[in-house]
């Protein structure tokens, strides 16, 4: 049995009962697991919510404060004792890593679930990321990537030196709550989109995809959108400029995406860029192929043409032509999606993999 160990956990990841996505489930399960094995964890975001489990957890808000900012000054005004220190959703390679080690021995451990741009770094900020590994890596312990293209751009971006000590942990989902497509058509299919609402999504990439299709198709074809932000509204009037508006339902977001992705034959992911994506895993959970882009860890578990489509990010033409065939029957996908996420990418083993490094 796992004793005497107490963590801290930061996450810059806004607590919203709107929005409860498969890091959440993670959060909840690993805490679980924390306190079945009595290891004590104090969660440190920048919210407090009970939503969903999170009244289980020992939450700390950081409030208006800047999260890293806040555990610093924390722990210097607190008797701590903390014996690891681990990071969702915060920048690697700074000064506070640095700053954590002036305070304690702690194991500091740090989850990278950032995407990197498609057009790769400025060269500005390729020195500046290398200078950061340099300085500031030596404080961290481990370094772990959400697929194996992040820990490829992990030792990319900071230097070959953290090959030792960069590993790969998939995401997983939690897939027993996900509702299971049983038959699938192969003709006139129905398309599902669930994804935050911003440029580097690709949905206006879909968008112009659409408006290329066959005049028959389109006169058929729907697309359900579900999820929020700050490109909605351009994208809602990109539909109407492109006349195409009768193909989209924007549907907002939706806390229940487990039983609507079986409503539908296949998702498009048009994104441009991705670390390791959990909607391509809830809906292949759901028995839903996946229509998505080449970038970040999309080809690590979408093989085309077997489980799924890829097409090149930022090619309208070529995402036409797939939604074309699949639409047409020309493309289709038959196998169940859902044996590789049980095999391979469960919630489950995704909190194992996580608590053993501890």
């Amino acid at each position: 049995m796992v004793v005497n160990k107490k963590i801290a956990i930061l996450c810059n990841y806004e607590l919203l009962p709107e929005r409860v996505g498969g890091m959440d489930h993670f959060f909840w399960k690993f805490d679980a697991k924390c306190k079945q094995n009595n290891v004590e964890v104090d969660w440190f975001f920048p919210n407090h919510s009970t939503h969903g489990e999170y009244f289980k957890l020992k939450i700390i808000e950081s409030k208006e404060q800047n999260v890293e900012n806040f555990f610093l000054i924390f722990c210097k005004e607190n008797k701590t004792n903390y014996t690891h220190v681990i990071t969702h959703f915060v920048e690697l390679c700074t000064p506070f890593f640095y700053k954590i080690k002036r305070l304690s021995a702690v194991k500091i451990i740090v989850i990278d679930h950032n995407p990197r741009p498609l057009s790769g770094y400025s060269l500005k900020k390729i020195v500046e990321k290398r200078v950061k590994g340099i300085l500031f890596s030596r404080y961290i312990d481990l370094f772990i990537g959400v697929s194996n293209y992040t820990v490829h751009e992990i030792v990319k971006d900071f230097g070959n030196y953290l090959k030792h000590k960069t590993i790969a942990i998939y995401n997983g989902v939690m897939i027993d709550n996900i509702q299971v497509r049983t038959t699938r058509n192969t003709v006139n299919p129905t398309f599902i989109v669930a994804s935050h609402l911003r440029e580097s999504k690709g949905i206006q990439d879909l968008i112009d995809a659409v408006s290329q299709l066959p005049d028959a198709i389109k006169s058929e074809i729907k697309i359900a959108i579900f999820g929020d932000g700050p490109l909605k509204d351009a994208l809602m009037m990109q539909t109407k400029n492109r006349e195409v508006k009768r193909n989209f339902q924007f549907m907002g977001s939706s806390a229940n995406l487990n039983e609507l992705f079986c409503h539908y034959d296949y998702m498009i992911q048009p994104t441009h860029m991705e670390c390791f994506s959990l909607s391509i895993l809830e809906s292949l959970a759901a028995n839903v192929p996946v229509i998505t882009t080449d970038v970040g860890g999309n080809k690590e578990v979408i093989t085309d043409g077997d489980n799924g489509f890829i097409t090149e990010a930022k090619n309208s033409f070529m995402l036409q032509d797939i939604i074309k065939k699949v639409y047409l029957g020309e493309k289709k996908i038959s196998k169940n999606t859902r044996l590789l996420v049980e095999d391979a990418f469960s919630l489950n083993q995704m909190v194992e993999n996580h608590f053993k490094i501890i």
